[in-house]
């Protein structure tokens, strides 16, 4: 069965254990903010008022489920001494170990806890019980009890406020006419600013060196249909030659064209039919289409494509 209740159940809950006053619990909110931890731990939520206490704001967990807490977890404890004097407890966990730990009312009176009418004074063997449960729990197996104490020992906090000093530094002053000039000595080496470098792509050669860089889209379609142009124009070459070599140019630079628009896509198609003798000579090639934004559609692309092939 789960135990995820929902939060508005967790309310009415809250409100009801609040009003019956059985756990000394008045706080609507406090037992809320319990149930919400029990169910975080994977409890059902109720047995945050059959667990906790709330001393002076704060929650605290009873020593008897700590110790139930262990326990369950594995733990062991063999109390050796168990006198108003002292109390001695030995803890025993398979991942922590084993620790033999003390309490006595003479370290209670030097530490300044045991006061006149206090509970050190009416329960003496109770609290040093605590004490040892909660410090050999901590000590042996901290995972039971992370962030939790004891309602004994939250009893002992010192509750005064914590005084802060504000360090916020205070501006300084000036007269209203005075103007702070900076001192020439800390620009030294400064010197005018450097401008950010623009960069868009390399023209890379077939064997993947750079051939050439370029800021800006226009400039590399540029250095591509100049390079489309030169294969086009060499002699040395065959016709089957010149096409194997574009090709190979454009596969080289395939990425940078991934970046390109339909239109600037269709520049270099057209410049590269010329170079190769597919397309017609520029004074008589097809215009481009005009487009309805400032990228072809893939509508005005196809047209444009079969105008050419016609």
């Amino acid at each position: 069965m789960s135990n995820i209740i929902p939060f508005n159940d967790m309310t009415l809950m809250a409100d009801s254990i609040a009003k019956s006053g059985l756990f000394g619990m008045k706080n609507v909110n406090e037992v809320l903010a319990l149930m919400l931890v029990a169910q975080a731990e994977g409890l059902h939520p109720a047995t945050a008022a059959r667990d906790y206490h709330i001393i002076q704001g704060r929650p605290a967990l009873k020593a008897d489920a700590m110790l139930a807490r262990f326990q369950q977890a594995g733990g062991k404890v063999d109390w050796k001494s168990y006198t108003d004097q002292l109390v001695t407890g030995v803890f025993t966990h398979p991942n922590g170990g084993t620790l033999e730990l003390s309490w006595s009312i003479e370290q209670a009176t030097k530490a300044g806890l045991n006061k006149p009418g206090s509970g050190w004074s009416k329960y003496p063997r109770a609290m040093l019980r605590a004490r040892v449960v909660s410090e050999g729990i901590r000590s042996v197996y901290p995972g039971c009890v992370i962030g939790t104490y004891t309602p004994e020992e939250v009893a002992d906090f010192d509750d005064k406020p914590v005084k802060m000093r504000d360090v916020t530094p205070k501006p300084v002053e000036l007269p209203h006419n005075v103007i702070v000039q900076p001192d020439e000595s800390d620009l030294t080496g400064l010197g005018e600013p450097e401008p950010v470098p623009t960069f868009f792509a390399d023209l890379l050669l077939p064997d993947g060196s750079a051939y050439s860089s370029h800021p800006n889209a226009e400039e590399w379609i540029f250095a591509y249909n100049e390079m489309v142009e030169k294969i086009g124009k060499s002699a040395k070459f065959s016709a089957q030659e010149k096409a194997e070599k574009v090709r190979a140019l454009k596969t080289a630079n395939k990425g940078c064209m991934s970046r390109l628009t339909a239109l600037q896509m269709a520049v270099i198609a057209q410049a590269t039919g010329h170079a190769l003798g597919a397309l017609p000579e520029p004074s008589e090639a097809i215009p481009l289409p005009k487009s309805k934004g400032p990228i072809m559609t893939v509508d005005e692309f196809a047209e444009y494509d079969r105008l050419q092939r016609e």
